[in-house]
């Protein structure tokens, strides 16, 4: 049974979800989990295998690993992300000011070398995740004034050493994730003042990762890494305030609504060859299914349920990158990225603005001694212009523009010890 269009209105503010916590705002997926790696804007993530941020970039490059390590990520996200309203916007109000902010997060990696050709593995982070936050009185509000999705994932993984130069590794993980969403309601129909509608649920779902490692020679890689699909099954009664008696006799806020979001699956190859003692070079070809988290389950209690269809598309990834050793003990880091855009301008929301992605990174490593070595990187991402132009029936009115600023700034420090 379809939903009634009613009913698709109000649930088009909690499907339209958005992005956080340890995270970008620009779009759900997220590479920055404060690794070494950011320097390189994760270029040859899949292949590096340095330290215990590999349980996660590739588990099988765990046994390329000395022994048993730890590695802990530590990083701060500054966004600034302001909306521009275009001309052809039908509802009053102003940009929304900077729907970004400040943002701490943090990882965690711990290899256990079993034997030199068994290891086993744990990493604790979120890879998926994001916010915005907008001015109440913003000219986008019946869409949304706050989307929040925050995940935070927990897996354990092992690797195995099959020859000389072929390795594989996987394993299970749990994701957790909370949803909020929040939206002014246009009591137009009964010439009140703007209500408001929240939805809000943590649900808990599963995946796993797998993993190959070729060295055809010594100093050259190759990874692959594959992340499975999850599924996260939110569902919650709105809480509404001041509606009107219209929006009220049609029951809004009152019915259950269940919203079934698919987390993409991805698979990346990545390459590491190192010149010469110093140079190493390295890059990343990434795939992400976003046509799949663009088809979201929609159920609402005694009335029916669909599954939409938002026309999101795949995307590909692209980085390179590369390190130096300047000097005995210190190794600097470069490297930048572009991942294609899941949407067109027509299919965004400003829950969802999401566009094609530019990052460039840097950073230094320092190794006091063969045990510890510490690091700290920046990464800057622009998120494109992400302009929209969506029209979501009367009450909602149109709002066209784009993002005149989408510019995230991530300093990371990390801290790598080999046991």
């Amino acid at each position: 049974m379809r939903v009634p269009v009613w009913t698709v209105g109000v649930v088009s503010l909690v499907a339209g979800v958005a992005l956080a916590s340890p995270v970008l705002a620009a779009g759900f997926w997220v590479y920055e989990m404060g690794t070494p790696d950011l320097g390189t804007a994760s270029a040859g993530r899949a292949a590096l295998a340095k330290d215990a941020a590999t349980v996660f970039g590739n588990p099988a490059g765990m046994t390329s690993l000395n022994g048993s390590q730890l590695l802990v990520g530590t990083q701060l996200v500054v966004g600034d992300v302001h909306f521009d309203r275009g001309p052809d916007t039908t509802v009053a109000g102003g940009n929304g000011g900077n729907a970004s902010g400040t943002v701490p997060g943090g990882s965690l990696y711990y290899a256990q070398s079993v034997t030199p050709d068994l290891k086993l593995g744990f990493w604790s982070g979120s890879y998926f995740a994001g916010s915005l936050q907008y001015e109440d009185g913003w000219s986008g509000r019946y869409y949304g004034t706050e989307a929040e999705l925050v995940t935070l994932g927990a897996g354990i993984n092992g690797a195995y050493r099959i020859n000389d130069w072929l390795s594989i590794g996987g394993g299970p993980f749990l994701l957790h994730g909370r949803l909020e969403q929040k939206a002014a309601v246009n009591n137009v129909l009964d010439g009140g003042e703007d209500g408001r509608l929240k939805f809000a649920d943590s649900e808990l779902g599963a995946g796993g990762m797998a993993g190959l490692m070729l060295e055809p020679v010594g100093g050259t890689r190759f990874g692959v890494t594959y992340i499975s699909p999850v599924k996260l099954n939110f569902k919650d009664i709105p809480s509404t305030r001041n509606l009107g008696p219209v929006l009220q006799a049609l029951g809004v806020g009152t019915r259950k609504i269940k919203l079934g979001l698919t987390v993409p699956q991805q698979v990346m190859l990545s390459g590491y060859h190192e010149l010469n003692g110093r140079l190493t070079i390295m890059g990343n070809l990434v795939w992400q299914n976003w046509s799949d988290f663009g088809k979201p389950d929609i159920s609402v209690a005694d009335v029916g349920d669909e599954t939409a269809d938002l026309n999101y598309d795949d995307t590909w990834g692209f980085a390179l990158g590369a390190q130096y050793e300047v000097v005995e003990g210190w190794l600097w880091s470069v490297g930048g990225g572009f991942d294609t855009s899941p949407m067109s301008k027509g299919e965004r929301s400003p829950n969802v603005p999401l566009d094609q992605q530019y990052r460039l990174g840097t950073g230094l490593q320092y190794s006091f001694n063969e045990k510890v070595t510490v690091g700290a990187a920046y990464q800057y991402m622009n998120a494109g212009d992400a302009d929209l132009d969506v029209e979501r029936g009367p009450l909602a009115g149109r709002l066209q523009g784009d993002y005149k600023s989408y510019d995230f700034h991530i300093f990371a420090l990390n801290l790598s010890w080999r046991l």
